[in-house]
């Protein structure tokens, strides 16, 4: 049995998670994402009706006045945004994984499988307003960190690993598979152990979903059940959302002239 992950701890302070681990290079899809190595990564929650834009300010002073500011030997590490207290983040740890994730679905976006865009036209949201999906609306934001040292696929791959993890998690409690403004961090230690894979079938990818799903369970639980917050029962009742009604032109890619076209034998 593989002994629990101990590393990427986390501590909360006015409205600020932290996850730290030294060294760690992170990968974030949100505000000014991509690559990094840092000490920390953060979930910022941000108060009911914020409209700021200058993001990477914001986040310097709300760092600052919780006091988590970086060192001099450190650069400030990845920084997500949500809608969602941070008194109801929740961790998740198995094997070589850790997660954490606050949830919130005020800002449901759906995917119907078979649009009728006649239906979707009695509901008013913002859909077509881009200016109104801003971060902080609900948002489910997700940190996962393995004490494995990924490839560099495989680091890309475990954001695919948690994202999977997050829709079949939220369409099962929820019935929506996301919301308009869901981002996601994922760490590793490069002087870990190797690990060229992180699918659902390495111990990575089996303990990233295991712990996305727990921590978002979990942080789900406390948000709707332990106070008066109202998870919305369809697109209608939520206060913001999207619903992806369009349908896409699909073809078949041509063929080259003079390639045979026969198939290749498949399982």
């Amino acid at each position: 049995m593989t002994e629990p992950n101990m590393d990427y701890d986390a501590i909360r302070r006015d409205g600020v998670l932290r996850v730290t681990r030294p060294e760690t290079e992170w990968l974030s899809t949100g505000w000014s994402g991509g690559r990094c190595t840092a000490d920390c990564a953060y979930n910022v929650s941000v108060p009911e009706g914020w409209e700021r834009t200058d993001l990477g300010t914001y986040v310097d002073e709300r760092l600052e006045r919780a006091g988590f500011e970086p060192t001099a030997a450190d650069t400030a590490g990845p920084a997500l945004l949500t809608g969602v207290d941070i008194a109801d983040a929740r961790g998740a740890r198995l094997g070589p994984v850790t997660a954490y994730a606050t949830a919130g679905i005020s800002n449901p976006a759906a995917l119907p499988m078979d649009p009728e865009p006649a239906e979707a036209a009695d509901f008013d949201g913002p859909a077509a307003d881009e200016s109104a999906l801003e971060q902080g609306r609900g948002t489910v934001n997700v940190i996962v960190g393995t004490t494995r040292a990924l490839a560099p696929g495989a680091l890309a791959n475990l954001i695919a690993v948690a994202a999977e993890a997050k829709a079949a998690t939220l369409l099962a409690e929820t019935g929506f598979p996301g919301t308009t403004t869901d981002a996601i961090i994922v760490g590793h230690d490069p002087s870990g152990s190797p690990a060229a894979f992180s699918g659902s079938g390495t111990e990575v990818g089996a303990a990233t979903r295991a712990c996305v799903r727990d921590a978002i369970q979990a942080s789900l639980r406390v948000h709707y059940t332990d106070s008066d917050v109202t998870l919305p029962e369809s697109l209608a009742d939520a206060a913001y959302g999207v619903s992806t009604d369009d349908r896409a032109e699909v073809f078949r890619p041509e063929l080259e002239p003079g390639a045979d076209d026969d198939r290749v034998a498949t399982e």
